[in-house]
């Protein structure tokens, strides 16, 4: 599967420029790849000005995104801020050119930013089935909980992290997107925003793609808009789980959802 890293300086509240020039990287896109993940809360940013910006999904966002996942034929994934009856969600979206969605609402909330103030945890954990990958989504501040992304009998083969992950903590970022991939025997992407917010916090990207081995296998260099693609390959992926079974010595847990 060839997969799409875009890393963006978000506009501020401005949905109609930041679809804009999602639009005009997918044309670019098209034909030469089958999934582009966006940062967290990509058409906002990272804003807790929920009853303005928030959606429910059937709104103009998804809509607009569906069809443009139709028209590329690309899938997309990244995150909004939707209104899920009457309560604030910050919610992961994957959207095929077939029409079909699926969505996971942000289990762990950003506390320091105030995040757990305004949107309710979700408490889901779904499991995304694309182009012969399993793929589990997860949002910036879930990077810091193993036990939630924990690929049990590896039920998963890409783990997808969308954020709005700050400069002052990118060596975490960095840390623990390559320790995710080491101990799930996955491989793992994960996109971050550029630029500064409307909050006054500076962010310098470090997207990138790291093999079951904690390999980095590409990335976009820091404070640059732009776009990276790579093919992950599965059968390598089964091969190397074949060769090197450290799965099958994982502790056993329950998650309590």
């Amino acid at each position: 599967m060839y997969i799409t890293l875009y890393q963006a300086n978000i506009v501020w509240e401005d949905k109609q420029e930041n679809l804009r020039r999602l639009r005009m990287n997918l044309e670019k896109l098209q034909g030469k790849t089958q999934l582009v993940v966006l940062p967290e809360t990509f058409v906002t940013g990272f804003s807790m000005n929920v009853v303005k910006i928030a959606e429910p999904i059937d709104g103009s966002t998804i809509e607009l995104l569906q069809q443009y996942a139709s028209k590329y034929g690309i899938a997309l994934a990244g995150s909004f801020i939707a209104n899920h009856k009457n309560s604030f969600r910050n919610r992961f979206f994957f959207l095929t050119p077939k029409g079909e969605a699926t969505y996971y609402d942000k289990r762990h909330l950003f506390r320091m930013g105030n995040e757990h103030l305004h949107f309710t945890a979700g408490r889901n954990r779904p499991i995304i089935h694309y182009q012969g990958f399993r793929i589990l989504p997860q949002v910036c501040y879930d990077l810091r909980f193993p036990v939630w992304s924990r690929n049990v009998g590896c039920e998963y083969d890409l783990l997808l992290y969308v954020a709005c992950w700050p400069t002052s903590r990118r060596h975490v970022w960095d840390a623990l997107l390559c320790a995710r991939a080491i101990e799930n025997q996955c491989y793992t992407c994960g996109v971050n925003r550029i630029g500064t917010d409307g909050n006054g916090i500076n962010y310098e990207g470090g997207s990138v793609v790291y093999s079951p081995k904690g390999e980095r296998l590409t990335s976009i260099p820091d404070g640059h808009e732009g776009t990276s693609t790579i093919h992950l390959d599965l059968e390598s992926l089964r091969a190397f789980r074949q060769h090197f079974p450290a799965w099958q010595d994982a502790d056993a847990f329950t998650i309590r959802t």
